[in-house]
C-alpha cells in the first residue's frame, strides 16, 4: 500500500506541475492584457482632460468618496505624489478590490509612477497639469523617468541597458511573488521617490535570492502621448 501511495504521488505530481506552469502563464497573459488597457486608459485621459492623471496612494483611499481616485483629487491641489497605484476609478477601469485599487492576476496592486518634472524648475509638474503639456510645448517638454535592463545580464540585454531615459510615465505588475522575499531590482522599482525603473526577463530565485525579477513593466514614450493628444486637439 505505501508503494502504491508513493507512486500515485509522483504521478499526482507530473500532473500538476503543467497545470501550475499553464496558470502561471494565463495570469500573466491576464496582467500583460490589463497593462495594455491600463495604458491605452491613461492616453485616453490625456486626451480628453489635457493631462495625465496622478497616482493613487494608500491615504487617498481613506475616505469612502475619494477610493480608487488620484492623488490629490483634481482641482484640489497640484500634484505633488510622483508614485504609488493605478488610479482605477480615475480611469474607470477594472478589476479592482475593495479599495479601489486596480489588480493584476495574482491579487496585486498595480503601480504607476508618472514624471513630475516642470520646465525651468517650476513647482507645477508639466504632465499632470491641465493645459500645461500644450502651454510649454513639445519641444520644450523633457519627461525624465528611466528603465533599464536589471543589475544583471539577461538574454534579451546587458545588465545597465538603456530603454528609455524620457518616459513620461510607468505601470507595473509586481508579479506573483509580491508579498515575499524579492530581489534588489524589484525592491528599486518601489521607492517612491524613484526615476530608475528596472524591466527584464523573469529570474528565479533559487540560485540567487537578490537576483529574483518577475516585475512586469511597461512605460508611455512622449512621443506616444504627444501623438495622441494632437490628435485631439489637446496639444499645438
Amino acid at each position: 500500500m505505501a508503494i502504491v501511495l508513493i507512486i500515485l504521488g509522483f504521478v499526482l505530481g507530473a500532473l500538476l506541475m503543467p497545470l501550475q506552469v499553464q496558470r502561471q502563464q494565463l495570469f500573466q497573459s491576464q496582467t500583460e492584457n490589463t497593462l495594455e488597457v491600463a495604458k491605452k486608459a491613461l492616453l485616453g485621459y490625456a486626451q480628453s482632460q489635457g493631462r495625465l492623471p496622478c497616482p493613487a496612494t494608500a491615504s487617498s483611499n481613506t475616505d469612502a468618496g475619494s477610493k480608487g481616485l488620484e492623488a490629490p483629487i483634481p482641482i484640489t491641489g497640484t500634484c505633488t505624489v510622483a508614485a504609488g497605484f493605478l488610479p482605477a476609478a480615475t480611469l474607470g477601469i477594472q478589476p479592482t478590490d475593495s479599495n479601489g485599487f486596480a489588480l493584476d492576476a495574482w491579487n496585486n496592486r498595480i503601480r504607476y509612477a508618472i514624471t513630475q518634472v516642470g520646465v525651468g524648475g517650476s513647482a507645477t509638474p508639466d504632465f499632470t497639469t491641465v493645459n500645461d503639456m500644450n502651454t510649454v510645448g513639445i519641444t520644450t517638454l523633457a519627461p525624465d523617468l528611466n528603465v533599464i535592463c536589471g543589475t544583471i545580464t539577461t538574454t534579451e540585454c546587458t545588465a545597465g541597458t538603456n530603454l528609455t531615459n524620457n518616459a513620461v510615465a510607468v505601470i507595473f505588475s509586481t508579479g506573483k511573488n509580491f508579498g515575499q522575499s524579492i530581489g534588489v531590482d524589484e525592491t528599486s522599482n518601489l521607492i517612491a521617490t524613484t526615476k530608475l525603473f528596472y524591466s527584464r526577463s523573469p529570474t528565479a530565485a533559487t540560485a540567487a535570492p537578490s537576483n529574483e525579477f518577475d516585475d512586469m513593466v511597461i512605460w508611455i514614450s512622449p512621443y506616444v502621448l504627444y501623438n495622441a493628444m494632437i490628435e485631439a486637439g489637446q496639444l499645438h
